[in-house]
């Protein structure tokens, strides 16, 4: 079957993949649908992102369909619609027995710390598999990303009385955005790209949209979603005395604390990584309801033959993407 390969920065080959087996105990076998291409495919494509190395099959925003499953498996049957939870934890460590299974002490990220889903179908853990047939595979491709914004949320523990800041308005700022607005708190955002700002303003009621900050203004809750260094390391000047601060994005460089403010301030600087199993079905229920709407994220959509040859232009600022998903087979819309 074939396959999209990263075999060095900037540089994507076709292969193929012996056909992908029948499922064993456990396990479920599927057809990849919809691919979300985000800031890790776009860092790894540029060689920048410090979790994959090369040779790297991409891909970890997948909604797919059941085509098989295993012994055992009861919660998902030939014809479902998926999202992917793409984080292959062991269930042992120290981070699993405590629910922690995000950060596994041996994470592996599909598309990232192993191959993912830019190939035509693959055998995955079934229990990886969050099921919703009123959802588009587009939609459901959407879910892990909304995922990583659903997680920082919570590891702020953000509430009604919180003012927040979101430093960077790209996708992951966008789901930070979303569960930020379910919880009531006032939100400011961010962002130095116009359309970027113009995106927000459009689609967020309420939501103030900045191009800069005074010195002083400062936010009880303070998220960075940018991967920027100098980014992560300003945030400390606009978090209130007490305020908390989350890391959302990442960077290969070392990121420079002011320990004078952050002591005098008494600040909690949060990492947030990934997404835990609940949070799927819970995102789910909040598109089906209408309570998200993802469909006005996505900006650029192509087939899967056509990503090598769209990834370039899609880096370019003027291609304004907000979120691009690539359809494998034909199949990314609901068709029932």
């Amino acid at each position: 079957m074939n396959s999209l390969t990263l075999t060095a920065a900037r540089t994507f080959e076709w292969t193929t993949l012996p056909e992908a087996l029948a499922p064993g105990p456990g396990e479920a076998l599927v057809g990849i649908r919809a691919i979300g291409i985000c800031g890790t495919d776009f860092s790894g494509y540029l060689g920048k992102m410090p979790f994959i190395e090369f040779p790297r099959i991409l891909g970890h925003e997948l909604g797919v369909e059941v085509l098989a499953v295993g012994d055992g498996v009861t919660h998902v049957q030939a014809g479902d619609r998926c999202s992917v939870e793409p984080y292959l934890n062991c269930g042992e460590c120290h981070a699993c027995q405590r629910g922690c299974t995000n950060c596994c002490e041996t994470l592996q990220v599909l598309g990232v710390h192993c191959d993912g889903g830019m190939r035509e179908r693959m055998v995955l853990p079934a229990h990886k598999l969050h099921a919703c047939n009123a959802l588009d595979f587009e939609q459901l491709a959407l879910v892990e990303t909304l995922a990583i914004g659903c997680h920082a949320v919570n590891r702020a523990q953000v509430a009604a009385s919180d003012d927040v800041l979101i430093v960077g308005a790209g996708p992951i700022g966008l789901t930070v955005l979303e569960f930020a607005r379910a919880a009531g708190a006032a939100i400011t955002v961010l962002e130095l790209n116009a359309a970027r700002r113009e995106f927000v303003a459009k689609h967020y009621a309420g939501v103030k949209v900045v191009e800069t900050l005074a010195d002083e203004e400062a936010f009880q809750v303070v998220f960075d979603a940018t991967g920027h260094a100098g980014s992560m390391a300003g945030t400390l000047r606009h978090a209130r005395f007490t305020g908390r601060i989350v890391y959302v994005g990442i960077t290969k460089e070392p990121v420079m604390i002011d320990d004078p403010l952050f002591h005098r301030r008494e600040l909690t600087l949060l990492a947030s990584r990934n997404a835990v199993a609940a949070d799927f079905p819970r995102i789910l229920g909040m598109i089906q309801s209408g309570q998200i709407d993802t469909r006005p994220w996505i900006s650029h959509r192509c087939e899967f033959a056509e990503l090598p040859g769209e990834m370039e232009g899609w880096l370019k600022p003027e291609a304004r993407v907000i979120k691009a998903v690539v359809s494998v087979g034909g199949l990314g819309a609901l068709t029932a």
